[in-house]
């Protein structure tokens, strides 16, 4: 008996051994279609830096906007630097800010030409509004920081000076302020695109949002304490809108399922009335 089973194991190790042969051409097709797509964002990045870097200053002028909103009179406005080669750094750090917020749609692009070929034509289509909608989301975060946050955050910290005591911030720190939190609500704004989408391949529902509502709502308050500064309006100013987002995945959710369930209520229709027939 031990020595028959032997045999057979023996007769389709082969059979084995080439369907593993063939699952492994696939998964290099991948790893290589995976490896270029990641070449291209990486030289579009930096390609961008470049570009970026010629023009960091008119970025740096930019991004003192909300800053000099707390300044009544636009000359007492300072910001210092305390080692030479700071300032330099900075623009480095501009320039790869830079060029990471306008590659993102570019970057966005690459990783669904990654996955398009693996979908059916049908699911294709259901990702375009998702392509479009994710530097959107993306653009809303960073008006909200830039408009909004920043500047109430900025108050709060001016709003501390004394007589005796001034705020002499440093343009490195000030500038590493502004450019997380545009990046941080950038990406967080990105939760209702990524929870419909998660959807659209049925892998949440309505129901599985309502009742993950309250662990949302301390999650969410976790990730606002660990990507913003340590001042409750920032913290606030992205939990407040996140949740926000929260409420209207479930929205955009609820709206998916409902034309999922009224392609399949026809497509049953369609099969009943050719069966009948």
């Amino acid at each position: 008996m031990a020595e028959t089973q032997t045999k057979l194991e023996d007769k389709n190790k082969p059979e084995i051994e080439d369907e593993l042969a063939g699952s492994e051409a696939p998964l290099l097709e991948h790893l290589i279609e995976l490896r270029k797509r990641l070449i291209r964002a990486a030289i579009a990045v930096v390609a961008l830096m470049v570009v970026c870097f010629v023009f960091a200053g008119q970025i740096f002028d930019l991004l003192l906007n909300p800053y000099r909103s707390i300044y009544p009179n636009p000359g007492d406005m300072e910001l210092i630097y305390t080692a030479p080669q700071e300032f330099f750094f900075t623009q480095l750090n501009l320039s790869l800010f830079g060029a990471i917020f306008l590659g993102f749609p570019y970057v966005a692009t690459q990783i669904y030409g990654f996955v398009a070929p693996g979908l059916y034509k049908h699911e294709r289509k259901a990702l375009i509004p998702y392509l479009v909608a994710t530097p959107l989301f993306f653009l809303l975060g960073a008006a909200m920081v830039y408009f909004v946050v920043l500047p109430l955050a900025l108050g709060f910290f001016a709003g501390m000076q004394t007589d005796e005591i001034k705020l002499l911030a440093r343009v490195s720190e000030y500038l590493g302020l502004a450019t997380t939190l545009i990046l941080a609500f950038g990406i967080c704004f990105q939760l209702p695109v990524v929870l419909t989408l998660l959807a659209q391949i049925d892998l949440v529902n309505v129901d599985m949002l309502k009742k993950g509502r309250r662990y949302a709502i301390v999650g969410i308050l976790a990730l606002a304490a660990l990507v913003s500064p340590p001042d409750p309006i920032s913290q606030i100013g992205l939990a407040l809108p996140m949740y926000a987002l929260y409420e209207l995945a479930i929205l955009s959710v609820r709206y998916v399922q409902k034309r999922r369930e009224a392609a399949i209520a026809k497509q049953d229709a369609e099969l009943s009335g050719s069966s009948s027939e």
